[in-house]
């Protein structure tokens, strides 16, 4: 016990594990030869002490003449401890999201705190690495001012994570229309508005009077919206929406217990909120005799067995050019999608003026490159193209609570460069329009995302 103890106490073998820890975590984990040049710093706190002698030995003196200076470095020292430590494992390890809509539900209820696994994937090395702390894009107390300067910007670089997506995971991503946001209406994608002035005064003139009406911003990948949804569809799968069922590569997607679809309910006498409550029927309309309702199927069934519910209908959205990439002739809705194929990486598509529309954002907003089309000839940075090969993956998100839910159905491929991490369990849940502790859900805590 003695040698250990010795053995723990030697200056050598704390510079050996030191740098050990740092060099497998820093080193070969991030693939940045750059930071090896932490070595000498680690060498000098725990053998050649230069910097003690030249700084800590002052601070220490300052420490034993002056109180007060002793109580504010003690202040300073354990706030940028801690902001180090919470920094580096908001980047490399987990994050807390908290659920603000009802896409997810009933899988996950507006309320839910969640723990997002990043290396359930891998974390995703910062594009800005220089940010204020703890917020995400906007300084406190402002709806304008940037928490981030673009000043150092880095590429996207993925560390080894513990596996790879998986069909029907719960992700937390990056928005990926979310690259421009109208700052006075940051509730309404910037390119649903953008189509919407086109249409009424024109390509030019639609966007000039967007630009001249809202300030426009951009944002980088990592400082875009948190978005989560479930993803239906993985690279290379091919994926078709029939009468509101998924299906990929042919099968249809397993059952979720979660699932929200709208329904239609004729009622022969007003359905009372006892009821409403009993069954967790939180979204819906009516008069009285015909409701609009989101429900799972388990409780639209419970809804047909109510003597007063003379039948239930799925609710199925006509045609309509509102779902991405919005064709022009209306070829498909919400709950009549596709087939679409989802982008691989390394994969070489044929391209036509016809599928243009399903690539474009990947290959000018995604993957970097210029973009043009003159007659039937399409132009990639200035030279003819009539193939494309994606430098990414792209996966296929879509909220459980189908109809009440912006999804890929909408803003097309999320590609993995947008990757937050893996929904794994909800640590907290509290309820809105309820006081504490009444408005915790005791029995959500520590439930597992499925």
């Amino acid at each position: 016990m003695e040698k250990i103890k010795a053995l723990l106490r030697n200056k050598w073998f704390g510079f050996a594990l030191a740098t050990l820890l740092y060099t497998l975590w820093f080193v070969v984990w991030t693939g940045n030869l750059w930071l090896l040049l932490g070595i000498p710093v680690i060498y000098d706190l725990y053998i050649s002490k230069y910097l003690y002698r030249w700084i800590g030995s002052r601070n220490a003196r300052l420490c034993e003449r002056s109180r007060s200076y002793r109580v504010v470095y003690e202040w300073v020292n354990a706030i940028v401890f801690a902001t180090v430590v919470a920094s580096l494992i908001h980047i490399f390890v987990f994050q807390m999201y908290v659920i603000p809509t009802s896409s997810m539900e009933k899988s996950l209820l507006v309320g839910d705190y969640l723990y997002v696994s990043k290396v359930a994937y891998g974390p995703q090395m910062p594009n800005t690495p220089l940010s204020f702390p703890f917020v995400h894009h906007t300084m406190p107390f402002s709806q304008t001012r940037k928490s981030f300067s673009e000043a150092i910007r880095w590429p996207y670089h993925r560390l080894h994570g513990l596996g790879r997506i998986e069909r029907d995971d719960v992700v937390v991503f990056n928005f990926p229309a979310g690259d421009t946001v109208l700052v006075e209406n940051q509730a309404a994608t910037y390119y649903d508005v953008l189509r919407s002035y086109q249409t009424s005064l024109g390509p030019e003139e639609g966007r000039k009077e967007l630009e001249r009406q809202f300030t426009v911003i951009s944002r980088p990948v990592d400082k875009r919206e948190n978005y989560i949804k479930r993803c239906v569809a993985l690279p290379g799968d091919t994926l078709r929406i029939v009468d509101g069922d998924v299906w990929v590569n042919g099968t249809q997607q397993r059952p979720i217990e979660g699932v929200e679809r709208t329904y239609t309910v004729y009622a022969k006498s007003p359905l009372t909120q006892y009821a409403l409550e009993r069954l967790g029927i939180t979204e819906y309309s009516g008069n009285g005799s015909v409701y609009h309702m989101n429900l799972t199927e388990k409780a639209a069934e419970e809804l047909r067995r109510l003597d007063n519910v003379t039948s239930v209908y799925r609710y199925l959205y006509p045609l309509n050019g509102e779902v991405f990439p919005q064709w022009a002739d209306e070829r498909w809705s919400q709950d009549n999608y596709g087939p679409i194929w989802i982008p691989q990486k390394g994969t070489t598509v044929a391209l036509s003026t016809e599928n243009l529309p399903l690539y474009r954002r990947i290959i000018e907003a995604y993957e970097g490159h210029t973009l043009a089309v003159d007659g039937e000839r399409i132009l990639i940075d200035g030279e003819p193209a009539a193939e494309y090969t994606f430098a990414m993956d792209y996966y296929w998100m879509m909220g459980d609570n189908r109809h009440n839910s912006a999804d890929s159905r909408f803003w097309g491929f999320v590609p993995e460069d947008h990757i937050v991490g893996k929904a794994s369990f909800v640590w907290l849940s509290l309820e809105a329009g309820r006081s504490f502790p009444a408005n915790i859900r005791w029995e959500r805590i520590f439930k597992k995302v499925r």
